[in-house]
């Protein structure tokens, strides 16, 4: 049995955190629907970067391209957009058979944007009418200044994946963002039944900061008892951060102002867990799936641990069991100094910059 296939059967849906031509043209995105039942496609710069170094199907364009003289980000968008709608293409029949679930292909602005609200908006609108598929989703990071471009695109019917999502607070307010824009779109008569939106809520990044902050932690202790609780908490915080932040979509997506919503055939903006492969050789390399299964969630797997679920991934709902628990590990990892807020803030302030590095080595590499 595959046990990629019986996660939908849970409640979560499997999309690839990774696309280039090849995936796309050779069939191999196609097997992965039909035999892994994979239900969408994500991309990011860092992704776009390594899949044109490194896939041969690009370089023979990208001479033709150089030659044109086109300015790199031009060059860019003539080499992936194709990609991206043909992605789109092949997940139709997913996007018509879940009623417009799933079957998305995910496609970022560029992170520079990530601090400037109004272009964010601005290109966020272009893209959309340049791929032109209602099956895409444009990526806004989950920043101060994403936030009311989530709520904008929303309101004008453009499908918005907010990412680079680190902590619980943040995560709500990008909730609120999403029903904010839906309310709108009421507000003026439109339909709000295909409206579509996650949140990319990121996991492995966190338990690898906070490992690092406890093994300086650790090396400062001598007590073996306070050695102990310092040990017990390395790899818990991640997961639990995340199972604290499903417990507010819940909380978020069942009072009376979301009950309005869903009367005039709303949908709940799903958390997407993200960053879901181990840097930890020391941790199980399917942790990040397995012990966040769950009801209306998604899971975008790079294509080594999407392989590895397949091989030895269990499925089994395991998203709200332990919540109170989790509840504790954050209150014991500030008792050892650790405030997660502070982490997630640094975190988000390093996915941005290390997004922007990504975009800006991609566009030198096509000048």
């Amino acid at each position: 049995m595959n046990p990629l296939t019986e996660l939908p059967k849970l409640g979560q849906s499997v999309w690839l955190d990774y696309i280039d031509r090849h995936l796309v043209q050779s069939g191999a995105l196609a097997r992965l629907m039909a035999e892994d039942d994979l239900r969408g496609v994500t991309s990011n710069p860092a992704i776009f970067e390594k899949a044109i170094r490194t896939d041969a199907d690009y370089r023979a364009e990208l001479a033709s391209l150089r030659a044109e003289r086109l300015a790199p980000a031009v060059i860019l968008e003539r080499l992936v957009l194709p990609d991206i709608r043909a992605a789109a293409a092949q997940l139709r029949v997913t996007y018509a058979g879940t009623g417009g679930r799933d079957g998305f292909v995910s496609l970022e602005v560029p992170p520079a944007l990530a601090f400037d609200t109004d272009q964010t908006i601005v290109e966020a609108r272009r893209l959309w009418r340049a791929v032109g598929r209602e099956n895409l989703m444009i990526k806004v990071p989950a920043t101060d200044a994403g936030l009311p471009a989530i709520t904008q695109l929303i309101a004008e019917g453009i499908n918005v994946n907010a990412t680079l999502l680190f902590s619980r607070s943040m995560y709500e307010r990008v909730a609120q963002a999403y029903i904010s824009g839906l309310e709108q779109r009421v507000a003026a008569g439109l339909s709000v039944a295909g409206a579509a939106s996650v949140a990319s809520f990121f996991v492995s990044r966190i338990d690898t900061e906070v490992d690092d902050r406890l093994a300086e932690r650790l090396n400062a202790i001598q007590d073996e008892r306070q050695r102990g609780r310092v040990q017990r908490l390395m790899g818990t915080v991640a997961i639990a951060n995340a199972k604290l932040a499903y417990r507010s979509y819940q909380g978020i997506f069942s009072g009376a102002r979301w009950q309005a919503l869903a009367e005039h055939g709303a949908r709940t903006q799903r958390l997407l867990w993200a960053s879901t492969g181990v840097k930890n050789p020391a941790y199980r390399d399917v942790r990040y799936i397995e012990d966040l299964i769950g009801p209306d969630t998604v899971n975008t797997v790079p294509p080594a641990t999407l392989e590895a679920f397949r091989d030895h991934g269990r499925a089994h709902p395991a998203l709200t069991d332990g919540v109170d628990d989790a509840q504790r590990i954050m209150e014991q990892l500030e008792g050892q100094g650790i405030v997660l807020d502070e982490v997630t803030d640094g975190l988000l302030q390093d996915g941005v910059r290390l997004f922007v590095e990504a975009y800006d080595k991609l566009l030198a590499s096509l000048g």
